[in-house]
């Protein structure tokens, strides 16, 4: 029998140039640029493009509008249709856009071959007409929670946007692709978030914003508090990338197969939907609530140790040393005067006052999710929000590590090592026989 480590620790599976935690120094680097440097300086659609390609040239936008046409037809809030890669500088319509395949004949709707409008070729869901929204016309599907629509969403680009297989196109399509499904995925969460019983931003309202997070913020609520836009681009940074984690794993998985980018994208959703990974500040935010509401946090923290419950937002599989996102969030919750700041302060300090008395062997603290929570909250992220959140900050390294699987041109396919049974008759197990008597009367 092989000795595997439980859930695949410290197995390395992959080469890769886009991000590193440094475990024993509390460092996270995305192609060897330290995080402290980015988050507050610039914004999260530069990170993305950072991610994606190693420069700041590309950074992730909403489509621009295409003011000459309105191909698409009319869209969300009766705005005319938009085009082409969520890249800024990229126009669809009006020219080829990044990566564009040199076989296309003549530029279309998001540099579809021959002028053809995706909101016409059939498939479960068709184009929008919203910049944001494009290749979701016929969105949104409203379940109640945004990460599920988000989910939803993800997996219908392809027929929406016309998205073909990895395996059938060239890295820079890849790249074009990923950023408009990457922008979309963004307006889906904002739309969701607005809800129905608000009208749609007009889309050129949305333009306005002067980076993906300000469009964001502004199709989301119209006119957005610059603190809590300060609040959310300085978590998307953080959040965005941290290798090998199970979401990234997921998204690899699914590009190693030769899926379309928006498969890839919907199954890295799905991973994040278990409060392992990525639910983490939503519980943390309850401790502080609870904190709040009892005004002693170590007596608090006692209480949940010793009940036999985890502290969320304390500890991490990588780090040996606090968590440097940690640090950036904690800076950015004093800068911004969260309100919950210093009750936050309060529980972090009992909690690993506590951890060290009780487990002096081990080293555990702060993580990325407890002042996660803080800065969220403070931006006023409804709690059933925040793994939709962190799916949006995550996209930029689910992007980046979907183009390197791509170019990898490998399929993950690793082995089991077979523990059960040796080889028996079936007749031996029981309800054997049932099972003959009921095939032969069907």
């Amino acid at each position: 029998m092989v000795t595997v480590n439980p859930g695949l620790a410290g197995v390395v599976a992959f080469d890769t140039e886009i991000a590193e935690p440094d475990r024993d120094g509390g460092a996270l680097r995305y192609r060897g640029i330290d995080i402290r440097s980015l988050a507050g300086t610039v914004s999260y659609g530069d990170v993305w493009g950072l991610l994606a390609d190693g420069t700041f040239e590309s950074p992730l936008t909403s489509p621009g509008l295409d003011e000459q046409s309105s191909a698409a037809g009319p869209g969300v809030g009766g705005q005319p249709g938009a085009v082409g890669p969520g890249v800024r500088g990229q126009s669809g319509a009006a020219g080829p856009g990044v990566g564009e395949r040199p076989d296309a004949v003549g530029s279309g709707v998001g540099g579809r071959p021959g002028g053809t409008d995706p909101a016409r070729v059939g498939g479960p869901a068709e184009l929008s007409g919203s910049a944001g929204l494009s290749g979701l016309r016929g969105w949104p599907l409203r379940t109640g929670d945004v990460r599920v629509d988000v989910q939803a969403a993800a997996a219908a680009l392809a027929p929406g946007l016309g998205l073909r297989p990895l395996i059938d196109i060239s890295d820079a399509q890849a790249r074009e692709d990923i950023a408009r499904a990457s922008a979309a995925m963004l307006a889906v969460v904002a739309a969701s978030a607005r809800g129905e019983e608000l009208p749609p931003v007009p889309e050129r309202r949305v333009a306005e914003g002067p980076d993906i997070t300000s469009q964001f913020m502004i199709r989301w609520r119209g006119e957005p508090d610059p603190r809590h836009v300060a609040a959310i681009d300085r978590y998307w940074v953080c959040a965005a990338e941290h290798g090998m984690n199970a979401s990234t794993f997921t998204a690899r998985v699914v590009a190693s197969t030769g899926a379309d980018v928006g498969a890839c994208l919907s199954a890295a959703v799905a991973a994040i939907s278990g409060p392992l990974h990525g639910g983490a500040p939503a519980r943390a935010l309850g401790m502080v609530a609870d904190v709040e509401k009892g005004g002693d946090a170590r007596a608090y923290v006692k209480k949940v140790l010793d009940s036999g419950q985890r502290l969320m937002g304390f500890g991490h599989a990588v780090y040996r040393a606090e968590d440097p996102r940690a640090r950036i969030l904690r800076e950015a919750a004093r800068e911004l005067g969260a309100p919950r700041y210093e009750v936050a302060l309060e529980l972090e300090k009992a909690a690993l006052a506590e951890l060290r008395e009780r487990k002096p062997d081990r080293v555990l603290e702060t993580n990325v999710e407890f002042w996660a929570a803080i800065v969220l909250d403070f931006a006023e992220v409804p709690v059933d929000m925040l793994a939709a959140m962190f799916t949006c900050a995550r996209t930029a390294g689910w992007s980046a590590h979907i183009l390197e699987q791509k170019r990898l041109a490998k399929i993950i396919r690793p082995s089991a090592d077979y523990v059960g049974p040796a080889e028996r008759s079936a007749a031996d197990l029981p309800g054997w026989e049932q099972a003959v008597k009921r095939h032969a009367m069907a």
